[in-house]
């Protein structure tokens, strides 16, 4: 758990962390045929056994789990960086994202896109790579768990400091008579049930937890 919010040792000791798991093939259609987790073919009935298995599951009062069953492909499915991201967006909400484009002449019907989506969660989360903002951002929302709101927030202060930062300014001067699109990153509803089953908020529960999965099997 240290290593997947990136957190490294006191000795100050920055080696990467050990790449993930290697992804399991999900079920997926392949030439025309849907194929299970071990790559075995599955045919229409074998499909509907297990659909008919889920609903058989649903109604049995007994059988409940507090989990969603992808929770443990996409923990394997997301970099250190990316969980500190969503932690940052429980602990505090959804931030502030602007686009850069062109203003131009009153009138001016087109304008151009300059910088899309310059954020400061890189720097707030603690990311180790705020180069690779971009595409971490991008994996959470494939994987469901955050959304990009065309809504800005109601705390305009949250956007005055971002608009005030070297990337916004940068191209806010490319632009020349540039302007910003105040926009918005969330937590999906999906996203905010994963970061409360899997992800430690505290220091002290991921020191806890870390120090059990570091104990010796016996």
């Amino acid at each position: 758990m240290r290593q997947l919010l990136g957190i490294v040792d006191s000795t100050g000791n920055g080696a990467e962390p050990p790449a993930p798991p290697a992804e399991q093939p999900s079920q997926a259609y392949v030439e025309g045929e849907a194929v299970s987790l071990d790559g075995h073919p599955l045919t229409e009935r074998e499909l509907r056994e297990r659909g008919a298995e889920l609903l058989r599951r649903s109604a049995d009062v007994e059988h409940d789990i507090d989990a969603h069953p992808a929770y443990a492909r996409i923990i394997s499915e997301i970099a250190p960086d990316e969980a500190r991201i969503l932690r940052l967006l429980t602990l505090k909400g959804p931030r502030p994202a602007v686009d850069v484009r062109t203003g131009g002449p009153i009138g001016r019907i087109k304008s151009d896109l300059i910088a899309p989506g310059l954020t400061m969660i890189g720097a707030e989360a603690g990311a180790r790579h705020n180069d690779r903002v971009h595409r971490y951002l991008d994996n959470l929302s494939r994987l469901g768990l955050i959304w990009f709101s065309r809504e800005q927030l109601e705390d305009m202060q949250l956007y005055q400091v971002l608009e005030a930062q070297p990337d916004v300014v940068e191209a806010l001067q490319k632009a020349r008579r540039g302007t910003t699109v105040r926009r918005s990153i969330h937590l999906t509803p999906f996203g905010h049930d994963f970061c409360e089953i899997c992800l430690p908020l505290e220091t002290e529960e991921i020191e806890a937890l870390s120090s059990r999965e570091a104990r010796p099997v016996r």
